[in-house]
């Protein structure tokens, strides 16, 4: 990688993959792009671009006049806001990827495409879910994550696209806020529990789910789009995670800390059916042989540096 555009750079992934990027490969290699002006300062001193992916005119300007030889696509719509506005979900997630393959088509870029654990459903086996098994989610996310998994491999086998990708879990960070997803309970209750010592989450407490720290959903993307391509037998839609557990497991682990911290819950349904969908535990070893995924953080590790660094983030303003 030597000149990589990032869409979708404000959310909750891309601003931080921004920074670790440009750390490793300098500032001006790495081109991000969103539909927003960043407003964290997180993306400053450094080239980004307005930018819809569904606009494949522009997007394609950006590739070719920056020379871009890697992208990695994050722009989308997640699961709960998607279920909301499914039509707008299908034309971001889907033409947008599309837009994204066809660029890379032409201009010989590598492309990184994160899936998720959406991409599973009530058929597909809940505990330690295989690498290869039955798709057939029931949201309009998982739909776009299924089809651009299928996508990726289309252009790879068809026009020799270096597409690679993960099945993220839910994501936890301490930097940015989540962006309606239906694991959000898992960063709000942080914030919470510093703040008011009490959460009202929207997932029931046995609600089990894989779950994945920043900087180690960082780590999984850059580590597998440097990996030497002969020994990817997958390619795409790796099953990747570091732990799994429920909000009331979370609620204790926060409770070593906070004492007096205290959780109840008020079910949301549709993102409560959402989460219901998805396995509660998948099997990553394909990643951990092909490419040599090894998570840093287990749930322990998380909680206490999440407090830390929120802590101080809320002491800062």
């Amino acid at each position: 990688m030597k000149k990589i555009l990032i869409t979708g750079a404000t959310g909750q992934i891309g601003s931080e993959l921004a920074q670790v990027l440009r750390q490793q490969y300098g500032a001006d290699n790495i081109i991000a792009s969103g539909n927003r002006q960043p407003s964290n300062g997180a993306l400053e001193s450094a080239p980004f671009y307005p930018l819809d992916v569904r606009d494949a005119a522009a997007l394609d300007r950006v590739v070719e006049e920056n020379r871009c030889d890697t992208i990695f696509h994050l722009a989308a719509l997640l699961s709960a806001v998607a279920e909301e506005r499914p039509q707008e979900a299908w034309d971001i997630n889907m033409n947008g990827l599309l837009n994204v393959l066809e660029s890379a088509r032409k201009h010989q870029c590598a492309v990184f495409f994160p899936s998720s654990i959406g991409a599973f459903g009530p058929g597909t086996p809940a505990d330690d879910t295989p690498q290869d098994t039955l798709q057939r989610p029931t949201t309009i996310y998982g739909i776009t994550k299924v089809s651009g998994e299928l996508l990726c491999d289309y252009y790879h086998r068809r026009f020799g696209v270096d597409t690679r990708g993960l099945r993220y879990p839910g994501l936890i960070s301490s930097k940015t806020l989540p962006g309606g997803g239906s694991t959000d309970y898992a960063v709000e209750i942080f914030y919470a529990a510093l703040t008011r010592h009490h959460y009202e989450c929207f997932l029931s407490a046995d609600t089990q789910l894989d779950m994945m720290y920043m900087p180690d959903a960082i780590d999984a993307a850059i580590t597998l789009m440097t990996a030497d391509a002969s020994r990817l037998s997958h390619r795409n839609a790796f099953n990747v995670t570091a732990m799994s557990f429920t909000p009331a497991e979370l609620a204790a682990e926060i409770q070593k800390h906070i004492p007096d911290f205290t959780i109840t819950y008020t079910i949301d349904p549709v993102r409560q059916a959402i989460a219901s969908s998805w396995p509660r535990h998948m099997n990553d070893s394909a990643a951990r042989v092909e490419w040599g995924w090894q998570p840093r953080f287990d749930r322990a590790a998380m909680v206490e540096d999440m407090l830390q660094k929120i802590a101080v983030k809320l002491q800062n303003g």
